[in-house]
Order: C-alpha cells, then structure tokens, then sequence
C-alpha cells in the first residue's frame, strides 16, 4: 500500500510493520474506531469522527515530526490498528498511544508496536519525556 505521506518512516518489528496510512486502510480503521471498545478514548467515533482521528494521526507527522502509523502483521499484511507518538496542543507533553482491532489483542502486538514506536522516538526527537494516558478503567490497556 502506498503511503499519503511518504515521508513517514517504516518501522519493522519481528511480527509487525508500522507505516504511513493510506486510502486503503479507512474503512478498517473507520470499522475499529466505531466498536464500542473505543470508549475510554471518546467512541464509538462515526465515519466522520474517524476520519478527524486518522488525518489528524497521519499530520501530525507534517506538523509534529512524529504521529500514527498502521500496524500490519508482517505474516500477512492483516491490518491491526495503530500506534504512534503525538503532541495535541490540549495535552502538555507528547503521548504514546495504541489502538488495536479485537482480534489482534491478547497477542502481545500492542507491546511490540508500543515499544518499537518508542524506540524510533527516543531516537529521531530531542523531547526527553512522554506520555501514555490511560483510563483507570481499561484494564486491557494498562496491562
């Protein structure tokens, strides 16, 4: 898949690959985020919700020099979710957040894309702390 922005950079892991969103990956993303397992971060989201969250993810990048990539099971290119590390002007420092479809969780995918996205941070940005919020209740994703 072609990526929007090819100037964001490809992470590979031993299972997973984190790149550039493209057309393509939409309507799974637009499908993950309208799954009631979105609440803790404000979802569900409709189409339009999720198209503010993709875009926003994919500039961040342009704006930031850092935001979402997808992440794709190297196995079979099977769309997972995403991972990446942004700065909204309403949060004091950069965060690292996570988004996985119900099928990829219990996997360890969420760790090995959280980790490698940290490690490309921690290498490619002057910024000597961040974030991860979590929601007290989603045990899922503080484990």
């Amino acid at each position: 898949m072609t990526p929007l922005n090819t100037h964001i950079p490809t992470v590979t892991t031993d299972r997973l690959i984190l790149r550039g969103g493209a057309w393509a990956d939409f309507d799974a993303y637009a499908d993950m985020m309208a799954q009631p397992r979105t609440e803790y971060m404000g979802g569900p989201f409709d189409r339009k919700g999720a198209w503010s969250l993709f875009s926003s993810g994919l500039a961040s990048w342009l704006l930031d020099g850092a935001g979402n990539w997808i992440v794709e099971r190297r196995e079979d290119g099977a769309f997972l979710g995403e991972v990446g590390v942004t700065h909204p002007r309403r949060y004091p420092e950069p965060e690292l957040g996570w988004t996985l479809t119900e099928a990829a969780e219990g996997h360890g995918y969420a760790r090995e894309a959280a980790a490698a996205a940290l490690d490309w941070y921690w290498a490619n940005s002057s910024v000597d702390t961040l974030v991860s919020y979590v929601d007290v209740a989603n045990a899922r994703s503080a484990a």
